[in-house]
């Protein structure tokens, strides 16, 4: 009889879940240092404790000041190939500390080395869509261009879609553009994983991602959309001088335009999600 192995593309889920749980004994309590840190705690204690060995390349980082889950930082207690990990506790932390659905705990994983490194970049312009959209978008092609082809490879009308926006000032000509080719707009306050799913997966309401948010969370929907057979670009778009000169010095080249195939260039990958619950029951 041959001797069961462990599947791996279980272990992720646990670890989000056990951040989900940690972080949901804070829903609605304003304190996001506090959601974050106890997410951050359980995910991490669970990675360790893994037969695996796994190096986190995409984590808390320099943007959230963090002590744990930090880029470089190696986890698990097995041997074998190391794995590249990209973690995010809280994807949604406003929505968590405001008491509000969506907020999510992501893990994806791929082999050493087959994910893309941001560097210093935190912030990166993406368009993401489903299966059969895949080959209709071009981020270098205009908004409307971008919505006339993704509506073809639908069999829609431009009317008919619905766009996930990230509801930030620096989205206010974006969102223009897509008001004046003719479609609708999902506008939410946080969330860039959970609507980089909603574009790829079916029957969400959802049919494509557009705008400017995390590098980080880029690269962890890229391992997810490549697994559902979607399709994504992302380009660096800082938004600082300091961010842009770092990039520039550290050699990327703010033109080009990733494909998903650069973010993640791995298909055998992994990845979790677990929402956080946005209501509790009271303690009695």
């Amino acid at each position: 009889m041959a001797i069961p192995t462990r599947n791996l593309g279980l272990d992720p889920m646990r670890a989000t879940e056990a951040a989900a749980l940690a972080s949901a004994r804070f829903v609605g309590r304003g304190d996001k240092e506090a959601g974050d840190r106890a997410a951050v705690e359980a995910m991490r204690l669970l990675l360790n404790s893994l037969d695996f060995r796994g190096r986190v390349v995409i984590g808390e980082g320099e943007k959230d000041q963090a002590p744990m889950l930090f880029n470089g930082e190696v986890l698990g207690q097995g041997e074998g190939p190391l794995w590249d990990l990209a973690v995010d506790p809280v994807e949604g932390t406003r929505l968590l500390v405001l008491g509000r659905y969506g907020a999510i705990s992501v893990i994806a994983a791929a082999p050493e080395g087959t994910l893309f490194n941001p560097g210093p970049g935190f912030y990166a312009a993406k368009l993401v869509v489903g299966f059969e959209a895949r080959e209709a978008i071009d981020l270098r092609a205009s908004v409307a261009e971008n919505l006339r082809e993704i509506a073809k490879a639908l069999r829609k009308e431009v009317r008919e879609l619905t766009v996930f926006v990230l509801d930030k000032p620096r989205h206010a000509r974006l969102i223009e553009e897509i008001r004046s080719a003719g479609a609708r707009i999902s506008l939410q306050t946080d969330g860039d994983v959970a609507g980089a799913l909603a574009a790829a997966l079916p029957d969400t309401g959802i049919d494509v991602l557009m705008g400017t948010g995390g590098t980080p969370e880029g690269v962890i929907a890229a391992v997810a959309v490549r697994a559902l057979g979607g399709g994504m670009q992302m380009r660096l778009d800082p938004q600082s001088e300091e961010e842009r000169w770092n990039l520039v010095h550290a050699g990327y080249d703010l033109e080009k335009v990733y494909t998903l195939e650069e973010l993640c260039q791995a298909e055998d990958t992994h990845f979790a999600s677990t929402d956080t619950p946005d209501v509790l029951p009271t303690p009695s």
